[in-house]
């Protein structure tokens, strides 16, 4: 045993009993510990605890095989047949927890899930998605800002070998960023993330070349935010096209949780005044679509396949960037705050599920939600004297909203009325022509005070966008959760959802916010029905009290084309469901019952369980069908209300 060893060692003992206070009960931690500066908050204590039970469970799930170095050190996904190349990523958050708790487990964690990273590994200093050196090099930069991190803050822990060799590795996967990424290479995450980046190398590594590269970067980036809401835009392929709308390629997901972040972190890090207030701006646009429980409304971003209830799949989180910000604007930290607890709510047994409903669908998690998300806690934790900025009773903005909030250059309303927040859309930006984001007027998200969400988006038929980065469907019938009108022609479905040309009118008179949108009944190859054009009307009504969900036909339907309305309403297995008649539904949630009306009998989509379920954004529902009567043209609505 060397004298390093033991002198880590004796670090670990000294630490365990700090971080150990940290996570304590925050009554007790109070009774132990008196009020003075610096003193843990409710947000650091969940920040903490929650990073604890994450590692705890990459711990559990990493692969100890020395013989197969293959896979030696990685971890096991639940959910995915292969492993996820990025896991590398890890070894920041696992190393903090060696360093603030003592426990050597985390170190030797941390060190074998880098050392696997030897298979994605590329000769030009870049590492793959996944083990297959033709798969994407492009997420480097988020393995070479965890192992800048880690040798910044957590090198001494390591054998004076091991730094080096990483330190060497650093440099490699530096130069190929620095050689390799532009403003507009790819997708602008990339970009915007590597300004954090490149400020990270140069401190790592004293080398100027990479904050000089930063700043060009970032002086080319302030050109990729929209007007009037300086929203980011970028998220598309190629990154500045625009829709047949003229739309830029925007996705909230994406960019909360990952490109601001390393934009902001940026701004802070070298004092860029100019940035930092163009960041205020953006951060409070984006905040916008947060809903008062914390989550994220990517209903209809370019990226939304990914959407999950608390932000994007494969990203790292919102809070580095709304925490560090939280001195400017209180309801950042509020921000950032409310979607840790989210969090927390979606994480069981030590890993974060894709959405709230995984757990009562009996649908296993990917890994990749709790390594990267890890990251993010890390960031923040590391910068202590941010956290007591952060106010969790600062209000939200979408929390006191009242009225209709447009954002033109994505074509999406938000709408507040008494407890109710909606979000409607007809963006027709398309990331790619094998999937559609939820558009056509669709009523993308129906949220409630009380209960929570009611409607939320998600693609029309569920598909792998990204084959590495999301979950195969687990089983049963697919159906979009997303309200819709549809109709079946021998087999092929034709709805509102498909349509990229629909037109929406919004008005708010004396208490009531409507909506009106005009649409056509597309398949997803932009074809109509046999016997030609069929256009439809969808109204939604807000009068604070109820929620109305209208559809109209433009023409007779004729009966072999079975038109209807359909409205998923979200609902957890294990809530109690009534039927009072054929014409009303009432569904008991915990603070409160739903109740839903209609003007015609209702119906069932046929599901496999109880309950059918979308993987985005990660929940049940019961599909309501109001279908259309045969014969002359005629209007289908359901009512919603909520008795507390």
């Amino acid at each position: 045993m060397n004298a390093q060893t033991l002198d880590r060692r004796q670090f670990f003992k000294t630490s365990a009993l700090g971080y150990a206070a940290l996570t304590l009960p925050t009554a007790l931690f109070g009774a132990l510990t008196a009020p003075i500066p610096g003193t843990a908050t409710d947000y650091e204590l969940l920040m903490r605890g929650l990073l604890r039970d994450w590692c705890d469970a990459l711990v559990k799930a990493q692969i100890d095989s020395p013989n197969d170095l293959s896979v030696h050190g990685a971890f096991n996904c639940p959910a995915c047949d292969f492993i996820h190349g990025r896991c590398m990523d890890a070894v920041y958050p696992l190393l903090h927890m060696a360093k603030h708790t003592g426990d050597e487990r985390y170190l030797q964690a941390g060190i074998a899930v880098f050392e696997w990273s030897r298979n994605v590994s590329l000769d030009n200093g870049a590492w793959t998605v996944v083990p297959d050196p033709k798969s994407w090099t492009g997420i480097t930069v988020f393995g070479a800002i965890a192992l800048a991190e880690t040798l910044h803050y957590y090198g001494d822990l390591l054998p004076v070998d091991t730094r080096s060799r990483w330190t060497t590795r650093l440099r490699q996967a530096a130069d190929f960023i620095h050689n390799t990424f532009t403003i507009d290479f790819t997708n602008i995450n990339y970009a915007g993330t590597s300004l954090h980046a490149h400020v990270l190398f140069s401190r790592v590594l004293d080398d100027p070349k990479y904050l000089k590269r930063a700043h060009a970067l970032a002086s080319d980036i302030k050109a990729w935010f929209t007007s009037p809401n300086t929203l980011l835009f970028g998220e598309g392929k190629p990154s500045n096209a625009k829709s047949p709308r003229g739309l830029p390629a925007v996705d909230l997901g994406y960019n909360v949780e990952e490109t601001l972040n390393g934009i902001t972190l940026y701004a802070l890090e070298v004092q860029d005044s100019e940035l930092i207030q163009l960041m205020d701006r953006s951060l409070a646009s984006h905040l916008e679509f947060m809903l008062p429980d914390g989550a994220w409304d990517n209903s209809w971003g370019t990226r939304s396949a990914k959407w999950s209830y608390w932000g994007s799949r494969t990203t790292d989180g919102c809070q580095p960037a709304y925490t560090r910000m939280a001195y400017r604007n209180p309801a950042f930290g509020a921000a950032a705050y409310h979607n840790a607890r989210l969090l927390r709510e979606c994480t069981h047994e030590g890993l974060l599920h894709g959405g709230p409903h995984y757990v009562s669908h009996g649908v296993k998690p990917c890994i990749h939600h709790t390594f990267a998300h890890a990251k993010a806690l890390t960031s923040v934790l590391n910068h202590r004297t941010s956290l007591a900025q952060v106010n969790p009773s600062a209000p939200l903005p979408r929390a006191t909203a009242d009225g209709i909030k447009a954002f033109p250059e994505v074509a999406t309303w938000l709408a507040a009325r008494g407890p109710w927040r909606a979000t409607v859309t007809t963006y027709d930006f398309r990331y790619s022509d094998k999937f559609y984001e939820p558009t056509g007027g669709a009523l993308a998200m129906l949220w409630h005070r009380a209960v929570g969400p009611l409607a939320a988006g998600s693609m029309p038929k569920y598909q792998l966008a990204e084959a590495n980065n999301m979950q195969h469907h687990p089983g049963g019938l697919d159906s979009p959760l997303t309200p819709h009108l549809e109709v079946w022609e021998d087999g092929r479905w034709f709805t509102n959802l498909h349509d990229l040309t629909a037109d929406v009118t919004a008005t708010d008179v004396d208490g009531v916010i409507t909506f009106l949108a005009a649409a056509q009944l597309l398949d997803e190859k932009q074809q109509q029905p046999s016997n030609g054009l069929l256009v439809c009307g969808l109204h939604y009504v807000l009068d604070g009290d109820s929620v109305v969900v209208r559809a109209t036909v433009g023409h007779a339907c004729p009966a072999n084309l079975k038109a209807a309305l359909v409205f998923p309403v979200i609902s957890q297995t294990g809530e109690a469901v009534s039927w009072t008649g054929d014409r009303r539904v009432e569904i008991k949630k915990p603070q409160g019952t739903v109740i839903i009306d209609a003007n015609v009998p209702l119906a069932l989509k046929p599901t496999t369980k109880a309950r059918m379920f979308n993987l985005v954004p990660g929940f049940e529902a019961i599909p309501l069908v109001a279908a259309f009567p045969a014969g002359p043209a005629s209007v289908v609505e359901f009512r919603l209300r909520i008795l507390s």
